[in-house]
């Protein structure tokens, strides 16, 4: 929900980290400005800020990559809400089902995957090599969205509308909470769905197994799922 007087300074600052964290090398204001539709001299304002409080980090090229700040901050706050600590032993008993196992949060439009284990992957290596993806896509976004109102839902795709349109979209949500899971075919991958629940209530992630799963076995994976994702909460 909007704040009566929301900080445009703070958002714009927030949208300028994120889009350093998401980029694959470093990226320069104009480019930076470019991608996020601000102008120029407020991007270059704000990774400045960034730079000087350590968020952000400017390279011999005068392009800017993420600093120490900003993995100092993932690092406390992963290890402050316990998620990890808590999800990795559930998500290591989700393995031997032959499944990709994976753990996201939501993010505006995305989702951020924690964790996302391929079968025979050990869980270190399954810790972050992800990045972000379309939540509407997504088993693991459609689960979260779900706990959203459907006025929440149109405000956060009103500049940017998902793929197949909004109506389509709030229709899988209310199939979603009819079922208490997402249920959906991977559309890179014709042979593989996904099962997702949410964790905690309300939900703040979703757990998800990705494969060559039937309609018949949903009833007991979904039920693997709510138990792990209780252990999880």
């Amino acid at each position: 929900m909007l704040p009566a007087q929301p900080n445009a300074s703070l958002m714009d600052g927030v949208t300028c980290l994120q889009a350093l964290a998401t980029a694959d090398a470093p990226v320069g204001v104009r480019e930076l400005a470019r991608r996020l539709g601000m102008e120029t001299t407020r991007v270059n304002r704000l990774l400045k800020t960034l730079a000087h409080i350590g968020m952000a980090r400017q390279t011999a090229g005068r392009k800017y990559v993420p600093g120490p700040g900003m993995h100092v901050l993932s690092a406390q706050s992963l290890h402050a809400s316990g998620l990890i600590r808590r999800a990795l032993p559930a998500l290591e008993a989700l393995g031997p089902l032959g499944c990709t196992v994976a753990l996201g949060v939501l993010w505006r439009d995305s989702v951020c995957y924690l964790y996302h284990a391929i079968p025979g992957m050990p869980p270190e290596a399954a810790l972050g090599r992800v990045g972000v993806f379309p939540a509407a896509q997504s088993g693991i976004g459609l689960a979260l969205l779900a706990a959203m109102g459907d006025d929440e839902v149109r405000a956060l795709y009103a500049a940017r509308p998902p793929a197949g349109g909004i109506e389509s979209l709030l229709e899988k949500l209310a199939e979603v909470r009819r079922d208490g899971y997402a249920f959906v075919q991977t559309r890179h991958r014709p042979r593989t769905v996904t099962l997702a629940v949410g964790v905690g209530d309300p939900p703040y992630a979703a757990v998800a197994l990705a494969g060559d799963i039937s309609a018949r076995s949903v009833p007991r994976l979904a039920k693997l799922l709510r138990d792990a994702a209780g252990k999880m909460a």
